[in-house]
């Protein structure tokens, strides 16, 4: 067979070819990720929780509750999917192929091999995928925003496209990637001596400072419900895991409180702003009468009753 029958140089024929490429692609690195994740979790000795606790920094999460926030990106992952297969409208097939593409994909390789390079405490390599890891989820999520902005029209893709992915960023943009650097760099104390927890207070304090005031800015800007639910999940992470230096739980105590507190007086204000937007005013009735020319039914001329001169 010297050619195909369709014309593959189409853009129609190449955005088909690139979903059909996405939905075998997607899932499989999916499951690749689910598995190094899980083998390196539980089967492998040291396990991942296992380096956390080895490794103590002053913003070393708790490694339940950070395994409860990897289920959740899967389980968001499991929904992406899906709708990678059963999505039918147009705006919704453009969305996964022009807006998130291959990133996810690379995206999962990445924090698979992560996984493998941190239970082996390659603390170097690990700090370097994860940056790719964050460049890669940045470029998707801003990819979204810019070009396929979440609307109202389209819920499903607001809950499987837009809320995973920005979930998926959150994590190793806010503690994943500082944490595996803290290591590399050396910022950390001996898990023997829990008296030296105080050290390297204030690196940690910039870091969860910086990262939630982003955050936090987000949350009032864009009224982002996941932002604020990531944001917060990460906080209580960081704080459950004792002892923490005094900059670095206040902040994060802080953050868990405000970070709620935002999402609601946000979304009070805007409904409050809508609803003063749908009040019509009523008319002015004697701007109405003077700028026609014409009387109002009191109104009356002042030359008649007077007289002319």
């Amino acid at each position: 067979m010297d050619s195909l029958p369709i014309d593959v140089s189409h853009p129609a024929v190449r955005d088909y070819l690139s979903l059909i490429r996405l939905q075998v692609l997607t899932p499989l690195s999916l499951l690749i990720n689910i598995a190094a994740v899980l083998v390196c979790s539980v089967i492998v000795k040291p396990s991942a929780g296992s380096v956390i606790k080895s490794h103590p920094t002053s913003i070393s999460p708790s490694p339940s509750l950070i395994a409860a926030y990897v289920a959740a990106i899967f389980l968001g992952q499991i929904g992406y999917c899906i709708l990678l297969v059963m999505a039918r409208k147009p705006e919704t097939k453009t969305t996964l192929v022009r807006a998130v593409g291959l990133s996810l994909v690379f995206a999962n390789w990445l924090m698979a091999l992560w996984a493998i390079s941190w239970v082996l405490e390659f603390f170097l390599i690990s700090t370097i995928l994860l940056g790719f890891l964050v460049l890669c989820l940045l470029y998707s999520n801003i990819t979204l925003l810019i070009y396929h902005p979440p609307t109202s029209s389209r819920p499903l893709d607001m809950a499987l496209i837009h809320a995973p992915l920005r979930f998926f960023l959150i994590l190793p943009l806010s503690l994943l990637f500082p944490y595996s650097l803290f290591i590399t760099l050396g910022l950390f104390y001996s898990p023997g001596h829990p008296d030296h927890y105080g050290r390297f207070a204030w690196p940690g304090f910039g870091v969860t400072f910086g990262a939630n005031l982003i955050g936090l800015v987000v949350i009032l800007m864009h009224c982002d419900i996941v932002w604020a639910v990531a944001a917060t999940w990460i906080c209580a992470s960081i704080w459950s895991a004792t002892p923490k230096p005094a900059p670095v739980y206040i902040t994060v105590v802080l953050f868990t409180v405000l970070h709620p507190l935002a999402l609601v007086g946000t979304f009070i204000y805007r409904r409050l702003i809508n609803r003063e937007g749908r009040i019509a005013l009523p008319a002015d009735e004697e701007h109405d009468t003077a700028s026609s020319g014409r009387r109002g039914p009191r109104e009356v001329d002042t030359e008649v009753l007077w007289g002319s001169g």
